[in-house]
């Protein structure tokens, strides 16, 4: 297993406070005209939002903290790595195309509908299937957060057609995807402490 930087902690820690914090403040300085149980958080950061500074600020943020997540988490399969890059990537781009005050936008609908699927499908890709690996890297619990996430997303589905509780949904989905990052890299740090950390320079023959 590759050695995982501490600074990943930095990167993973930051992106649900972000996240969180952003949702919190925007909706704060929304006022009372905002409901965070059935609106979403793409309305905190439309076009003339009283806090839409604070939540593409906060988008822009998760982006950028998934990216050097994904360049520290080394232990992870490649695939896993460049998944979620990928969706740090498309997390950046969602803050760059924000709905306006009424209607929605196809465009942004459907980078944060690409974002939603990358950052779901990286634990699976990113996990261990060849050997011993640190917890959050294991098929088992990748498959779990996975559908985790699914369900989130169908849960979202079914009350976008009912207007229901669509930001309890978008929210449970976010924060996971926010979270499970940093869940990786602690296992990760944890099992090089437990004595599986791997050797920094050439073995020697004798």
């Amino acid at each position: 297993m590759r050695h995982v930087p501490r600074w990943a902690l930095i990167s993973s820690g930051c992106a649900p406070v972000l996240l969180i914090g952003g949702w919190t403040i925007a909706g704060l300085l929304q006022g009372p005209g905002y409901d965070p149980v059935t609106q979403t958080i793409s309305v905190l950061a439309a076009y003339g939002a009283p806090g839409s500074w604070v939540m593409t600020g906060a988008l822009l943020g998760l982006g950028v903290c998934h990216l050097f997540t994904a360049w520290g988490l080394r232990a992870a399969a490649l695939a896993g790595r460049v998944t979620l890059a990928a969706g740090g990537v498309t997390a950046l781009v969602v803050a760059l195309l924000p709905v306006p005050l009424s209607g929605g936008s196809l465009r942004h609908g459907s980078v944060a509908a690409l974002a939603f699927a990358l950052l779901a499908v990286w634990p699976l890709l990113a996990a261990e299937r060849t050997g011993p690996a640190p917890w959050g890297l294991r098929p088992v619990p990748a498959v779990g957060v996975t559908a985790l996430m699914g369900l989130g997303a169908g849960w979202f589905l079914v009350d976008m057609r009912r207007h229901g509780a669509v930001g309890v949904a978008e929210r449970l989905v976010t924060c996971v995807q926010a979270v499970w990052p940093l869940v990786v890299v602690v296992s990760c740090l944890l099992y090089a402490k437990g004595g599986h950390r791997p050797p920094r320079g050439p073995v020697s023959a004798s």
